[in-house]
């Protein structure tokens, strides 16, 4: 499996980047399984298993525990980023927002599992293989789309909103949409291309929903790298090659609110800490990864002002 980054690299659900929507699928496995859990994810263990790589089916299912290899936190982070990004579709949906565009979908079932209100039509965007692979997985587990489904098959670095346009996306319209785990798997400035893009596609009135870490500390990214590497190290001792630190971007950043505020969108933010006193949850102490720092941001576009 390759995990170096390069310049129009390609993936499927099984190696580099979308190894990564697939890890993210058994973490969220885990997690609904938890007592008293605020995920309802009844894909995510089918889908892992229908991958096919062992460790993670057998992580997805239960046969093998967490152990060394899922923190707590990390589960327990699974399940407050999982109810955001619901409720955020669901809040946008009543609202009478009917366009929904979740980007890099992966392994996300929401298409499937959420209750949206008549006449919702969500969009996902993808690479072809990792759209083709779910599209026909869940099919043979004999599940039905719970809104009109409309599969987006390109490549962010490329011309996606021609494809999205062409599978019927109105940028007159409100839009919803998701950048979910995807922003610190760019490059700064591809980054900001994208938030610039998904800009110019909304009309006023459309929502996005997305996260972003705060520009690094002295000494903090070396840390994260670190913490990363011992993670990538435990999934090699089990057999499931993987480089965590070379999948992701480091470097200064424009920080996701603030740069969506100077866009013309009215922001709000909460901290992971936040999501968990909302949720009830404890913060778990092993947060190498500073997941505690992470910032959730909603933004309404058009509104007349930012906070």
């Amino acid at each position: 499996m390759t995990s170096t980054r390069r310049d129009g690299d390609t993936w499927d659900l099984a190696s580099s980047v979308g190894a990564t929507a697939t890890m993210s699928a058994a973490v969220r496995a885990i997690a609904a399984r938890a007592e008293r859990s605020p995920v309802d994810d009844p894909f995510a263990e089918p889908l892992v298993r229908a991958v096919g790589v062992d460790l993670l089916t057998r992580l997805a299912t239960g046969e093998a525990p967490p152990g060394d290899l899922v923190a707590p936190v990390a589960i327990e982070v699974a399940k407050v980023r999982t109810r955001f990004y619901d409720e955020f579709f669901l809040d946008a949906t009543a609202a009478g927002v009917a366009q929904v565009v979740i980007l890099a979908s992966g392994l996300d079932s929401r298409a499937y599992r959420l209750s949206w209100p008549s006449g919702t039509v969500v969009y996902e965007i993808d690479q072809p293989r990792v759209l083709e692979f779910k599209t026909r997985a869940l099919a043979a587990l004999g599940a039905a789309p719970t809104a009109e489904r409309r599969v987006v098959a390109a490549d962010l670095r490329e011309d996606w909103p021609a494809v999205l346009r062409a599978a019927g996306f109105d940028p007159v319209r409100p839009a919803a949409w998701s950048a979910e785990g995807l922003l610190g798997y760019l490059p700064p400035e591809a980054q900001d291309s994208l938030l610039d893009t998904i800009t110019e596609l909304s009309a006023p009135g459309s929502r996005i929903a997305t996260e972003s870490r705060p520009n690094p500390r002295p000494g903090d990214e070396e840390k994260t790298k670190e913490g990363l590497d011992r993670i990538s190290a435990r999934w090699r001792a089990h057999g499931f090659d993987t480089d965590m630190a070379r999948l992701r971007y480091f470097g200064e950043r424009n920080e996701a609110a603030p740069y969506l505020a100077g866009l013309g969108w009215t922001v709000t933010g909460s901290s992971t800490r936040d999501l968990f006193t909302a949720t009830g949850l404890p913060l778990p102490a092993d947060d190498d990864l500073r997941m505690g720092d992470v910032r959730y941001v909603v933004g309404t576009f058009g509104s007349s002002s930012a906070s």
